[in-house]
């Protein structure tokens, strides 16, 4: 190994790819934002604004396996670029809604909604891949959840200003701006991001460092071509599920994800219907949270890299903070008995503070994906995750419609970080990285790997 001092190129990587997650989730959002003004322009009901809110989802969803096939295929860089640039695009789109009228102004803001949630698609499991690309083992931890903890700042950074765009320009503006500047940080993608041994500024003291402790730096090109023999899609994906432990984590992302989804879509209109805020006020309100899941994802990442550090085990030392963030988050149930504003968004923050220590999913899936089918093993996580942006907001929107307030919702998201728990204290188990081995019809079956932590 060199005795040069390593660069410390992949943390400027990680920075990239924060930035980037950062502008994903804010587009997300907009529609959020925008949508008690939608509501009321539109005409819908809440059972409506539930489907146009899950329209995303649908398309993030079908999307995830043919996104992770890319990835594997043409690697992160090209495939990112296009999503960034695309989904950006349709944003600005759904700014034209306003050019519309009635049921053709609903059709077309559902089908921008899906054409901006296919374009998304391969944004996570990329930035899964880069990770296992550019970190080892024992930074993986902090790498995932700082990139996953973007969701918030993109809501500290985003809604406040969303807010502001909404009230003093009009909805569409919203639309306009958040959209130009994804645009803009596609070409930055462009420019800044490379495979390990592709990086014009790397050393070999740093690559050696990120490749010994178990960094899967081949991955994004630059290394001998693979003699893996080529893995048939159908058969991988079908062994994948029949994993234990994979289908324990696959499960428990989706409850997770619910939370999520919460936030992303009827956290705002709770605000503004529930609590009788101005949508001015709930844009700056609802960044109170996402400050604390920030800091909550931050802290998640650092406990679990810790841990591993002094010596626990890669399962005890992912499972311990998801589980205790799950149980924080479980608190916003509590909302329903307090009706002092100050105290629903104390709540509030400590749930999400929960779901940010929590959310070290993907740095589960880093630990775990195969390494001939990141992309595929990423995708298929992201598939049972963001089912959870098709059913939440229709569910929250029929429960609403059924009851006249939120108490059943809140129960209901708060059930989900219940369930998460027991996926991963009954049902994952010991993790460990699978491993994909040929089989006679040239597909392969996954097998835990022995070292547990490549």
């Amino acid at each position: 190994m060199s005795t040069a001092k390593a660069t410390r190129v992949r943390w400027t990587i990680l920075a990239i790819l924060f930035l980037i997650t950062t502008i994903n989730y804010a587009d997300r959002a907009t529609i959020s934002i925008a949508g008690p003004e939608l509501k009321k322009v539109l005409g819908l009901s809440s059972v409506q604004m539930g489907y146009v809110f899950s329209a995303f989802a649908w398309s993030y969803v079908i999307a995830q396996l043919p996104g992770g096939w890319l990835l594997d295929r043409f690697g992160s860089k090209i495939t990112y670029f296009f999503s960034i640039f695309f989904w950006s695009l349709f944003t600005v789109a759904m700014g034209w809604v306003g050019f519309f009228t009635g049921g053709a102004a609903v059709a077309v803001l559902f089908c921008l909604r899906l054409l901006v949630g296919a374009a998304e698609a391969p944004s996570f499991p990329g930035n899964s891949r880069i990770t296992s690309a550019w970190f080892p083992t024992r930074e993986r931890g902090t790498a995932a959840a700082i990139f996953n903890s973007a969701q918030y700042f993109a809501t500290v950074l985003f809604a406040p200003l969303m807010g502001w765009l909404v009230h003093s320009f009009g909805w569409q503006s919203v639309f306009y701006v958040m959209g130009s500047l994804g645009i803009v940080m596609s070409f930055v993608w462009m420019k800044t991001i490379y495979g390990p041994r592709l990086h014009p500024r790397i050393n070999k003291a740093e690559l050696d460092f990120i490749e010994a402790g178990g960094a899967l730096v081949d991955v994004e090109g630059g290394g001998k071509p693979s003699t893996a023999p080529r893995m048939a899609t159908g058969p991988v994906i079908r062994q994948l599920l029949g994993n234990r432990m994979l289908l324990g984590v696959y499960i428990g992302q989706y409850c997770i994800t619910t939370l999520t989804y919460f936030f992303l879509t009827w956290f705002p209109v709770y605000l503004v219907s529930e609590r009788h805020m101005t949508i001015l006020k709930a844009g700056f309100v609802a960044a109170l949270p996402a400050v604390a899941g920030f800091l909550g994802g931050i802290l998640g990442g650092y406990i679990s890299d810790r841990m591993l550090k002094g010596g626990s085990s890669l399962s005890k030392a992912r499972k311990t903070p998801i589980v205790a963030g799950m149980l924080l988050a479980m608190s916003m149930v509590f909302c329903n008995y307090v009706t002092q504003d100050w105290l629903v968004v104390a709540i509030m923050s400590l749930a999400f503070f929960g779901k940010g220590i929590g959310a070290l999913g993907w740095a589960v899936v880093s630990d775990t994906s195969p390494k001939e089918a990141g992309g595929l093993s990423g995708g298929l996580f992201n598939t049972f995750g963001n089912t959870a942006g098709i059913t939440t907001p229709i569910v929250i929107g029929y429960i609403i419609e059924g009851t006249g307030s939120f108490a059943g919702a809140l129960v209901f998201v708060g059930a989900n970080a219940l369930v998460a728990i027991l996926c991963y204290l009954c049902m994952v188990g010991e993790i460990k990285r699978v491993e994909l081995k040929p089989m006679e019809d040239g597909a392969a079956a996954p097998q835990p790997s022995g070292a547990g932590v490549r």
